[in-house]
């Protein structure tokens, strides 16, 4: 299975200005995914970027950025599957799936890429994407609000303040990993019918979106 990793990387961003040069750990965020996937049995791996700073980055660390994603699709209301898809036009090279390996997830590992490569070889499954366990935010044990009142959803839990260790798992997408076949992406999905799970644990998952998200991944690299 040929596949190609893309690392989308816009330059502006609101919650944390320049996000993507943000440095984490005495590095730029965008430093840490790079790493990751050029060590990677990825076959190719580049940058999509409108931003000329953020495409020296990338270049300094291995990955080519062959070329520069227009500003329509660079806005902060931009869809990641048209700037994918726009590359994949660029490169057309035949590549039989894409990794989209988002910048936000520093600590997502060379390991992790690589499972899921594999599972995606093993499987049937239209793509693969990466999830971590809900924990204590549990959907059963959540409420609607309703003129200041608390309402049950109808998927509650079975009894009040049921134990969350005798509630049925459930798993949000972390943002780690997508891989995705060709053909599923050129119908306009990262998912397609048949999606399988790469789990990862929580303090691989931490998505920088945030200020306090910067705060607690430096908490964790603190701790390693």
């Amino acid at each position: 299975m040929k596949v190609l990793g893309i690392i989308p990387a816009r330059g502006g961003s609101k919650a944390i200005p320049r996000k993507n040069l943000v440095f984490l750990g005495g590095k730029p965020l965008l430093a840490w995914t790079c790493e990751s996937a050029t060590q990677s049995n990825l076959d190719r791996v580049i940058v999509s970027t409108d931003d000329h700073e953020i495409a020296e980055l990338a270049s300094s660390h291995g990955v080519e950025v062959p070329f520069l994603r227009p500003s329509e699709l660079s806005g902060d209301l931009s869809l990641t599957i048209d700037a994918v898809l726009h590359a994949m036009r660029n490169i057309n090279e035949g590549f039989d799936a894409v990794m989209v390996l988002q910048p936000t997830s520093p600590f997502r590992t060379t390991q992790d890429i690589n499972e899921c490569i594999s599972l995606l070889e093993e499987s049937k499954a239209d793509s693969v994407i990466s999830v971590v366990d809900v924990g204590g935010h549990h959907p059963a044990r959540m409420k609607y609000l309703n003129q200041g009142l608390l309402v049950d959803p109808p998927f509650v839990e079975s009894r009040e303040n049921q134990p969350r260790q005798e509630l049925q798992p459930m798993y949000i997408r972390n943002g780690a990993v997508y891989l995705t076949r060709t053909e599923t992406l050129q119908q306009g999905s990262f998912k397609g019918s048949r999606s399988a799970a790469h789990i990862m644990p929580v303090d691989r998952s931490i998505n920088i979106d945030e200020p306090f998200d910067l705060i607690v991944a430096e908490a964790v690299l603190g701790h390693q």
